[in-house]
């Protein structure tokens, strides 16, 4: 199927929805139909979807604690339900944290060399984000370094410190569990994180020097935005995406300013934050809202899009999970399907939206159902 043509279809082109022939040469959108046709009748090809941020690969890296063994298998896994969800870029994110275990230091080294080994061997295209836990101002040198030889394209500052407890003198939460995760006693990790809070005024110094070190080339975000001052600190930095903003407030700033706003399609999904923050609805319909990303959940991006799109019509709806997150992540050659673009779009079922066929690069990545059985024969 180097070649072919889809007829019959809804399209979703750049100028909107129309039944013209989708034709693919190769690994691109091509303007000439092929010889080989295919008829799509019932069907709707959408650009493909980039996901900006999702962790959802952890459930198949560990399906329980302790549970990782051959990171390779769990890679293949978390393809197939990219694949499965329409994803045809998945930004993978992987935390750098105080927490360890899969989100501590030596597993973001393993899990980083693994996904090189990975990553060439399919269609889809699957990068790495690495979220940084500001206060591990000691790790510095180690994350430019990772960053520099995985090449790593985003990089996402995080603060998940209980600050307030610890300022308090009262024990955190999840202090017991954390501790026991990171091969500590609870004491132990108590001190380790009492020695990270003090260093507060050690970041503010040293995050200037490491965002110089990260390089011009790599994307830089903010994570849980909750004043904005906050947003406009990061700002200053130029650090230039806010991830899930906290509040209006924030992603009022974050807009002002020329930011690009991530929220979670999950948040859309079940009306509104699991913490009560600002819900991603309100953001959308405020304007405010750059992109949508899995967050925790791959398959809730379609579905956000669909629940969207009856409010805000199909192209502006899924342009928040194709075009728009392309285009934060300065990958041109996707997100629309227009001529001479990469052939990475989705197959759904009409009239119910279900998802049949995910193709990246020209190549089938996921079909099932009526739709395997049509490719199976030429119109």
């Amino acid at each position: 199927m180097n070649s072919f043509s889809f007829i019959n279809a809804e399209v979703l082109f750049p100028d909107g929805l129309a039944k013209h022939p989708l034709n693919v040469d190769d690994t691109r959108v091509s303007q000439s139909q092929a010889k080989i046709t295919f008829d799509l009748q019932g069907f709707m090809v959408l650009p493909g979807i980039v996901d900006l941020h999702g962790d959802g690969f952890e459930r198949h890296l560990a399906p329980r604690r302790g549970a990782v063994k051959d990171l390779q298998n769990g890679l293949e896994a978390t393809h197939n339900e990219l694949s499965a969800n329409g994803i045809t870029t998945a930004v993978l994110a992987q935390f750098y944290s105080w927490e360890d275990g899969m989100r501590g230091p030596a597993f973001a080294k393993r899990f980083l060399r693994e996904l090189d080994l990975f990553a060439p061997r399919v269609a889809t295209t699957m990068l790495a984000q690495l979220r940084v836990e500001t206060h591990m101002v000691d790790h510095y040198d180690t994350v430019v370094d990772l960053c520099h030889m995985h090449k790593i394209p985003y990089v996402v500052f995080n603060d998940h410190l209980p600050h307030k407890e610890l300022e308090a003198g009262k024990k955190p939460p999840r202090l017991t569990g954390q501790a026991l995760k990171s091969g500590r006693s609870p004491e132990d990790h108590l001190a380790y994180l009492l020695h990270l809070h003090a260093a507060s005024a050690v970041v503010q110094r040293r995050l200037p020097d490491l965002i110089n070190a990260l390089g011009a080339d790599v994307i830089l975000g903010s994570h849980d935005d909750a004043t904005a001052q906050q947003r406009q600190d990061w700002h200053a930095l130029g650090v230039g995406i806010s991830e899930f903003p906290e509040t209006l407030e924030a992603a009022k700033e974050a807009h002002h300013e020329g930011s690009a706003v991530i929220m979670g399609a999950p948040n859309l999904i079940r009306g509104g934050s699991h913490k009560e923050n600002i819900s991603a609805l309100s953001l959308i319909e405020a304007g405010l809202c750059s992109a949508l990303a899995s967050d925790y959940h791959y398959p809730a991006l379609r579905l956000a899009a669909l629940q969207l799109a009856p409010k805000m019509g199909l192209a502006a709806a899924w342009a928040l999970i194709s075009k728009h997150p392309a285009k934060i992540l300065g990958l041109e050659d996707r997100g629309t399907l227009a001529i001479g673009k990469r052939a990475d779009f989705v197959i759904l079922e009409a009239r119910t939206g279900a998802l049949r066929g995910t193709f990246a690069e020209g190549i089938p990545t996921f079909l099932s159902g009526d739709l395997a059985e049509r490719l199976m024969t030429r119109a």
